[in-house]
This record gives C-alpha cells, sequence and structure tokens, in this order.
C-alpha cells in the first residue's frame, strides 16, 4: 500500500524474489546472550570494540541484578531489547554500548563517573544524556510533557545517537505496553508516542520503527479500529495472493525486457497507514483495498528513470499519485520514486489501480536505517567511534536544530512544544530557491514560511517574494516544485500581520524572537534616553560607570538590565538616581519628576506599531489614554520609518489628509493605575491675587499633578497660563479641564498641543 505521506513504507511481505526482508520484529526480542550480541555488530563492523561491549553487557547485567520489569522479566532484558534493537539499525558500537548501559544510572547506584572511568567520555556523555530525558520523563505528567520534549531536543541536537537510543528504548516499551494494568497511563504513552517519537524517528529516516511505534499506537488509542483493518488485510492478503504474484511477475518481464536487472517485491499494507489515508482521503477501505502495492530495486540512479519509463510506457500513469523524492530527497535524504498507474485488467474484468516505488539498493539501506546509514566507522587505531557523512543536502541536525531555536526563543515551553507538533506531523512540500536549493516546508506554507526556511537573515530581511518569476503576497499558499525569489532589504519591518501569515512553527517563532530582539533594542535605547534626560534635568551627570556601581542596589546584573526596565516602564529613574548619588533623588524630586514626565514615550501605552519603527506621539494634538488614535506611517530624513501618533480629531491631521495606506489602526494598552502620561491646556484668567493657587487647587482636588507652569501673556485684566499636567486619562484630564472652567476667575480653559508652545 503506497502512502505518500510516510517517507517510504519500507516492510515488506509475500516477497517475489528469493530476497527476503528484514522487517522489525512485532515480538519482544529474545534475552541475547552475550557472543550473539557481539557477532551481531561484528557482522556490520568488523572492527567493532569487542572488549567495550563485552563489558558493557556484563556491567548492566550485575549492575541490575534482581530487578525486574512489569512482565516479570528480567530489568536487564529491557536494555538488551534495546541493544538488539539498535544492531538491526547497524549502530555503532558506542550506541549499542549506550543502550545497554542507558538505565544503570536512573535504576542503580552507578553513577556518570561511574560510567566515564570505565568507559569514557564518548559512553558517558552519550548514557548522560539519555538519562536526563529518562528522568524527567518518570516524573512526568500532563504539564511536564513540553520540559520532557525540550531536555530530549537538547540531548538530541549534541549528539543525534541520543535519540535513537530513545527511540529503540521507546519501541520496546511499546512492545511490552499491555504489560501496564492501567489504561489511562496506556493510553497517554501512546498518544505521546504517535505525537512526538514516531515523527521524530520518521525526521530522522528510521522509518520502520516510525511504523512500528505508530501501528502499536494506534492498537492503543483506536483499539476497534485498528482490529478491524488488520482483519481486512488479513482477508485481502489471503484472497488477492494470486493477483500480487501475476501482476509482480508481469512488472518482472517487462523491465527485463528492456535490459532492466531489478528485484520486485510487494509492499506490506499497514493498520495505520490505511487509516490515516482513509481520513485523509475521506475515503472506504474497499475503494483502498483494491490496490496493489509494489517495490522495485535497482543498481543504479539512471535504471530507477529507466524502470519509470518502462512502466509508464506500459500502463497509463496516474498524475496526480507521481512524486520523484530522487531529484528532490524528503530532509531525512529518502530517496524513491513514487508512482501509481492504471494496470492490466483482473480476471474479473475490472482495472487494475497499481502503486510503485522505485529506488536503488542503496537508497533502500538510506530508507530502511534513517540516519544510521550516514555513519562511517573511524579507525580503531584513531580512538574509535562514528562519523556521520552526508550525502547531498542531508543534514539529520536539521530537525533537532530547529527545535531547539523554538525552545530557546523566549517561547511559552507548551506553545513551543505545539509548534515542534506542527513541525513534526503535518505533511511536506518541497519548493526551490533560484539557485535549485530545495527547502522542504509544510504543506500550505507561504513564501514568508520559505524565507525562514532558507535562513533565518533571509527572513529577517524579506519585504516581498517572487513565485515562478511573477510577484506574489508574502500570504499566497506554495505547491511543490515552485521556484520562489525572495525580495530583501537590510531594514525591513516586521508588519503586525506577519505571525498569521506564517505557516510553520520555526517561522513564528523566529518572527517573535526578531521582535523581541527589536523591542529589546528599542527599550534599551529608549531607557538610555530617559535617563539621560532625567539625569541632566535633575543637574547629575550621567555615566554607565555610575550605574554599573549601583547595580547591587538595584537587583540588577547588567546596565543594560537597567536601561531596558527603565525603557519598559519597569523601573523608576528616580530609583537609578537613588542608587548612584544616594540621597539626591529626594534633594532633587520636582526636577526629576518633571524630566520623566518630559520623557514619556508611547511604546510604554499603545499597541499595534510595526516593530522597528521609530514611534512618537504627534505635538499638535497630544493624544491621552482613552483617546481614539491612529499612526501615520512615514520615513526620516535618514529613510528610516516612523510612526507618529495623532487623535483621530487631530485638525491638523485632518489638513494634512495622508493617503489611507499611511494609517495605522493604534489602541491604548491596559495601564497601571499609577501610570501617568504628558497633557498641556491653556488657561485664560482675571489678573488677580490668589487666582493661580485657586487654580492649582482645582487641578489637584482632581487628583492631577502640576508639571509645570508658565506664563504666556499678562495685562492689567487678564493672564494666560500654559501648564502641563500629569493625568492617567482622557477622563481624568476632560473632568479636570471641566472643573477650571467653572471656576468664577477662569475666562476660558482648552487644551493645546505640545507643539502650540514649545518653550516650555
Amino acid at each position: 500500500m503506497a502512502d505518500k505521506q510516510t517517507a517510504g513504507d519500507t516492510s515488506e511481505s509475500a516477497p517475489v524474489e528469493q530476497e527476503q526482508p528484514k522487517a522489525v520484529s512485532r515480538q519482544p526480542i529474545g534475552f541475547i546472550r552475550q557472543f550473539e550480541l557481539v557477532d551481531r555488530v561484528k557482522a556490520y563492523d568488523p572492527d567493532a570494540n569487542e572488549d567495550l561491549l563485552n563489558r558493557a553487557y556484563v556491567y548492566a547485567m550485575k549492575a541490575h541484578g534482581g530487578q525486574t520489569r512489569a512482565s516479570g522479566d528480567p530489568y536487564f532484558s529491557h536494555p538488551l531489547a534495546v541493544a538488539a534493537i539498535l544492531t538491526e539499525l547497524r549502530a555503532d558500537p558506542a550506541t549499542v554500548a549506550t543502550a545497554l548501559l542507558h538505565d544503570v544510572v536512573e535504576d542503580t547506584d552507578s553513577t556518570i563517573e561511574d560510567i566515564r572511568k570505565l568507559f569514557g567520555d564518548e559512553i558517558a556523555q552519550l548514557v548522560d544524556g539519555v538519562t536526563k530525558v529518562s528522568q524527567i520523563e518518570l516524573k512526568q505528567e500532563a504539564s511536564k510533557q513540553a520540559e520532557n520534549f525540550r531536555k530530549l531536543v537538547m540531548a538530541m541536537a549534541e549528539d543525534v545517537r541520543v535519540l535513537l537510543v530513545k527511540l529503540a528504548d521507546r519501541l520496546h516499551n511499546m512492545r511490552t505496553l499491555h504489560y501496564i494494568p492501567k489504561a489511562e497511563k496506556r493510553q497517554r504513552i501512546a498518544r505521546e508516542t504517535m505525537d512526538i517519537y514516531a515523527p521524530l524517528a520518521g525526521r530522522i529516516g528510521v522509518q520502520k520503527i516510525r511504523e512500528e511505534l505508530e501501528d502499536i499506537s494506534f492498537r492503543e488509542l483506536s483499539a476497534d479500529a485498528h482490529a478491524t483493518i488488520t482483519q481486512r488485510l488479513e482477508d485481502l492478503q489471503t484472497n488477492s495472493l494470486g493477483g500480487v504474484l501475476e501482476l509482480a511477475n508481469v512488472l518482472r518481464e517487462k523491465l527485463a525486457a528492456a535490459g532492466i536487472k531489478a528485484q520486485v517485491s510487494s509492499r506490506e499494507k499497514r493498520p495505520f497507514s490505511i487509516w490515516r489515508k482513509m481520513a485523509q482521503k475521506n475515503v472506504s477501505f474497499d475503494e483502498l483495498a483494491d490496490i496493489y502495492a509494489f517495490r522495485v530495486k535497482v543498481e543504479e540512479q539512471a535504471d530507477c528513470y529507466a524502470a519509470l519509463g518502462v512502466i509508464h510506457s506500459n500502463w497509463r500513469l496516474i498524475p496526480e499519485e507521481f512524486d520523484d523524492y530522487i531529484s528532490a530527497p524528503k530532509p531525512n535524504n529518502y530517496r524513491s520514486i513514487h508512482t501509481a498507474v492504471i494496470g492490466p485488467p483482473s480476471a474479473e474484468g475490472r482495472r487494475q489501480r497499481i502503486e510503485i516505488q522505485i529506488r536503488t539498493y542503496e537508497m533502500h539501506e538510506t530508507a530502511e536505517r534513517g540516519v544510521a546509514a550516514h555513519w562511517q566507522y573511524k579507525d580503531p587505531g584513531e580512538g574509535g567511534g562514528v562519523e556521520i557523512v552526508a550525502r547531498g543536502p542531508f543534514d539529520p541536525y536539521e530537525t533537532p536544530r530547529r527545535l531547539v531555536e523554538m525552545f530557546q526563543s523566549g517561547e511559552d515551553p507548551d506553545e513551543a512544544l505545539q509548534y515542534a507538533k506542527l513541525e513534526l506531523f503535518q505533511d511536506q512540500i518541497f519548493c526551490f530557491t533560484p539557485k535549485s536549493r530545495v527547502i522542504a516546508l509544510l504543506k500550505g506554507a507561504t513564501p514568508l514560511d520559505f524565507a525562514y526556511g532558507v535562513h533565518t537573515d533571509v527572513g529577517d530581511q524579506c519585504i516581498g517574494a517572487k513565485i515562478n518569476g511573477v510577484p506574489r503576497p508574502l500570504r499566497t499558499p506554495l505547491n511543490t516544485g515552485d521556484v520562489v525569489e525572495i525580495l530583501r532589504s537590510e531594514n525591513a519591518p516586521v508588519p503586525a500581520e506577519w505571525e498569521s501569515i506564517a505557516v510553520m512553527g520555526r517561522t513564528r517563532s523566529a518572527i517573535r524572537r526578531r521582535i523581541k530582539k527589536m523591542q529589546y533594542d528599542e527599550h534599551l535605547a529608549l531607557g538610555r534616553s530617559i535617563a539621560e534626560t532625567v539625569f541632566t534635568g535633575a543637574h547629575l551627570e550621567f555615566s554607565l560607570k555610575g550605574v554599573r556601581e549601583g547595580l547591587k542596589r538595584l537587583g540588577k546584573k547588567t546596565v543594560e538590565d537597567v536601561l531596558v526596565s527603565i525603557g519598559r516602564g519597569d523601573l523608576a529613574v528616580g530609583q537609578v538616581i537613588e542608587a548612584v548619588y544616594p540621597g539626591a533623588s529626594k534633594e532633587s524630586e520636582s526636577e526629576i519628576r518633571a524630566a520623566s514626565l518630559r520623557s514619556f514615550h508611547p511604546r510604554e501605552a499603545i499597541t499595534g506599531f510595526t516593530p522597528g519603527s521609530t514611534v512618537s506621539i504627534a505635538r499638535c494634538c497630544t493624544p491621552l489614554p482613552g483617546e481614539r488614535i491612529v499612526g501615520i506611517k512615514g520615513t526620516d530624513e535618514d529613510g528610516n520609518a516612523t510612526i507618529k501618533v495623532h487623535t483621530i480629531y487631530c485638525e491638523t491631521l485632518a489638513e494634512e489628509d495622508p493617503p489611507q495606506e499611511r494609517w495605522l489602526d493604534l489602541q491604548w494598552l491596559k495601564r497601571e493605575a499609577e501610570a501617568t502620561a504628558f497633557a498641556r491646556f491653556r488657561v485664560t484668567t482675571r489678573n488677580g491675587l490668589g487666582v493661580l493657587s485657586e487654580i492649582a487647587g482645582i487641578v489637584a482636588r482632581y487628583g492631577v499633578s502640576i508639571a509645570n507652569i508658565r506664563i504666556q501673556n499678562r495685562s492689567k485684566e487678564f493672564v494666560d497660563f500654559i501648564m502641563d499636567v500629569e493625568v492617567k486619562d482622557t477622563r481624568q484630564f476632560t473632568q479636570m479641564l471641566a472643573g477650571v472652567r467653572a471656576c468664577v476667575s477662569v475666562i476660558d480653559a482648552d487644551r493645546i498641543g505640545a507643539g502650540d508652545h514649545e518653550e516650555l
């Protein structure tokens, strides 16, 4: 049964040639004796360190002693089974030894230092990586799954062999899952296996482990569906054996007539693969069952295409079922040609659908063993060990590296886990750069995802894209085969809608990471500007050295932490002054207060900005919290992006009437009770004694503080005052202004913008 969503169904059944498939055993592996395990390793690595394997075997057996598993078997049977599974992948001796030792630190009195002394640094590091994951896993609750996964990601990013041991460990535990009495626990383990471990196995190309993990999990999670499909498959195999042999003979004869030496074998239909395809294609079992599936293996890559030509020349292609993973390998380096044709009629006269995979023997080995197929064993005289020999663009550490980036980007761990599941579990498409580099993406991905898939710097500088030479919006869904060119600029902004455009978790994570970096830089610059302004207003010298000396009193680690806290509004400059100049903050309280007022910045109170732009409050209207506001995009004389915040009713804005594409919809953030904003108004009063004190008293009654007062005009009858005040929002200011107007000494009182009187 072909499955395009899986990186190759690799198990074979009912072979029609003499070659027997090497499938993973479905039953727990028996107790393998010491020499048998060594012989397994020596069969594919004649130079393997026998002494290492023998010592690890004996040490683990003695360490676990009389411990038993839930099945009643000796506990040592588990690490031995894990080691045996890894020998089927032809894992290097260090990985096999790690499998034998992987539980001794967790379950016995042995320590990592003991392992290091007896087996060396390489084995100790591998065992330590597996142990750290296991320690979290044993204590795991639902809320700790993200932390468990983070530990696994970090460990496998350091050495992918840690993941191989964990996959083999999970596979043996799943094979013995039925010994766990509590159904709820079995379900939780099966769900975690389906969501995390099986996709991870697929990403490093170990398909037979992935498929067995999926099938066992499916059996636990959907027992009735699994039983029904399994029974139907068994009936189908019994009833269709003759047809399979006949079709295989026809296929072999066609290839031989063309001079192509090939092995033809049937391919097993797996219960979970059937179930997934039924759900994806919304079809019944019977609609999928009448499909013959074969694998054709040849010597050379050219023979793959020659075989494809023979097949398409004899039977009609089903276009939507054709995929060439040789010219465009999957990220785990899976290479094969998948095709489907309408074959010869059956005995009943019905046209049969045939699905065929074509690959070389080397490609088949890669599909079977995944990352282990890329290992090259080092000369024992050089210290032994293993190194990964990359073939083409394959990078076994790409997936761990991407996942590590998510967890290190400051995301909420649970949210990062959900992103990771999306990365691991969804179908893929393959697009190309203009230089023909293949970029693997999730189905539905956009050019923005493509940009970050090429490189983080490309994504950060993205301002547009061309798809197949035509400019297209960044939200356009991509298809396999698209050639995507990313248009770049070093000063590219991060539009607010970018996160909603991104489909892939790693793209969203990178965007958030960039926004946080930009916000950090903005807060740092703003904090320094505020600090310098307030220090100067208080007639005090501002210096980084002085702030550094006050770090301990402020409870901060670095000067940057102090400045960022000021820029975010988490730390008052008065506290910094007190830390740098003890006692000075009280002596200069009024100057500090006035200077702080003048340093008010919209980043503290407004949302909806495009990150990376310079933001300022329009001096013509000086918006207050609670007023309807808009942002007007522009550029300064250096070409940098700017945003100016106006009230929606600003007269100056109405006169300028900027085009609609420059407008931004902005909103005030919910502000803390003690937060204040800057406002200015002009009041005209009768010229008399005590009038100013009377007005100041009215302002104070409304809880408003006066930061500055200046007389603008004075005559014998009237006086114009300009007042700067601190208010919480527009409501408080409006009430205060109404109170001032009600004063019998006041002729008029009106709000003005800061630009109406620059001298203050």
